[in-house]
């Protein structure tokens, strides 16, 4: 008898124990479930990607411009960081993600998160997470055009453009992609960016560098970067903050976030070791900006396929990114004679387009360990790699033309209102002074 009280009172206590532990797991509001572990995750990566902006773009930036240049790109960085928070908040997160728009753009439901409340959940966690995680990387995306514009672009036109690119380019990418939209019915794969994020702005910084014209000087004095140090701390950051963009772009605590981690880490290694050693060969010397930059373009072309390789085929991507990024560098500064001046489409640009077509063959399962390409929408099949190549190349296509030509609109607005590029004696005098009225570097004291 005493036997059966136990074994009852120990059913009951697992019972009780199963119960607490669910609800620490999994609780309602309203109607609808929320995932404690997978939204603890999604807070964190949400951190993780605004650090990427402030601090880690924007150290890795500043320190790559000369010294009288370097609080004007944190003050872009900063003040992009700001505007695009408040612009997600009215009108922008419902453009990207109000699926009730049809198929180019979303609709107007939730301007001013209108209905997204305590019990508003979206996949297992809060629309608010969802809606600030989203928010980072409307923050990160015009900030890497900043890159291509440093130390000749007036801040008030630096505010202008970020607002139109944002409306123009940035929202109707993040729909077409990620909201419901027509490349998403396709069956583009592009898990964290390399369309909506790299391709946008890599392609519209090319095409802003061009019609804002080169510095002073450039090609024949180009002035190197007055900290390496900083663009080593920026680029940790960056390294450190991706696991979030990209492990967070699965929207939970799960073994594809671990294998998301896994890749992304294992290209950003590869591709600065291969940078290194493109580098050694071609100059004789291996840098420190170099092997961080390296490092940049392994993270941005792992971005869009870091959802479906395995690890051999995170290591092709790599080392893919380390030689390709690293010429296409030359070739837009001495071939195009383009001064973008940080390599914003050389290491975002072609890295995002290197991996959103590379993952059509090694995200197919079984190729280099990959798990697997997207379903044909009509018929119900996985794609083969050359069938799901051509839906890759399709949304390629139409996001990197719509970048060109509204950046092309954008700034012809900007140069007939308030004017796009800074006087010849600010640049000389360096923008932090003559746009800010601050230096970076107080010697006198």
């Amino acid at each position: 008898m005493m036997t059966k009280f136990r074994h009852s009172t120990k059913t009951f206590g697992a019972f009780l124990t199963m119960l607490f532990l669910s609800s620490g797991s999994l609780w309602a509001q309203g109607d609808t479930p929320i995932d404690t572990g997978d939204t603890a995750w999604m807070i964190t990566a949400t951190v993780l990607v605004l650090m990427m902006t402030l601090p880690g773009l924007a150290l890795f930036y500043g320190g790559l411009v000369r010294a009288k240049n370097v609080l004007s790109v944190l003050m872009h960085c900063y003040a992009i960081a700001a505007l695009a928070s408040v612009m997600w908040v009215a009108f922008l997160y419902t453009m990207s993600f109000d699926d009730q728009g049809g198929d180019w753009v979303g609709g107007g439901a939730k301007a001013f998160l209108s209905g997204v409340g305590l019990d508003s959940v979206t996949n297992g966690i809060p629309e608010t997470v969802f809606v600030m995680f989203q928010m980072t990387f409307a923050i990160i995306t015009p900030g890497l055009i900043v890159g291509a514009f440093v130390e000749r672009m007036k801040f008030v036109a630096v505010m202008v453009f970020t607002a139109l690119w944002l409306i123009l380019v940035y929202a109707p990418a993040v729909f077409w992609v990620w909201g419901g939209g027509i490349m998403a019915d396709w069956g583009v794969i592009d898990l964290a960016g390399g369309i909506v994020v790299h391709a946008t702005a890599g392609v519209s910084a090319l095409v802003l560098a061009k019609m804002i014209g080169p510095r002073q000087g450039f090609p024949k004095h180009l002035h190197p970067p007055h900290s390496p140090g900083l663009v080593m701390i920026g680029a940790s950051l960056l390294w450190v903050g991706w696991f979030g963009f990209n492990a967070g772009s699965q929207g939970g605590a799960n073994g594809a976030a671990g294998m998301t981690m896994l890749v992304t880490h294992i290209s950003a290694a590869t591709a600065a070791l291969v940078w290194c050693l493109v580098e050694r060969i071609q100059t004789g010397k291996t840098g420190v900006v170099g092997i961080a930059t390296g490092m940049v373009a392994g993270l941005a072309t792992i971005t869009p396929a870091s959802g479906n390789v395995g690890a051999m085929g995170a290591l092709v991507i790599g080392a893919s990114a380390g030689v390709i990024c690293y010429f296409m560098c030359g070739v837009v500064r001495h071939k195009l004679k383009i001064d973008d001046s940080l390599d914003v489409f050389a290491v975002h640009g072609v890295g995002g387009i290197l991996g959103t077509i590379l993952v059509a063959f090694l995200g197919a399962e079984g190729v280099l360990g990959g798990l697997g390409l997207n379903n044909d929408p009509e018929t119900g099949e996985v794609y083969s790699s050359l069938q799901q190549l051509v839906v890759q190349l399709k949304s390629l296509g139409i996001t990197i033309v719509w970048s060109a030509v509204a950046t092309m609109i954008i700034v012809l607005v900007i140069k007939k209102t308030v004017g796009l590029r800074v006087s010849e004696e600010a640049e000389e005098e360096g923008l932090d002074s003559a746009e800010h009225g601050e230096t970076a570097y107080n010697f006198d004291a």
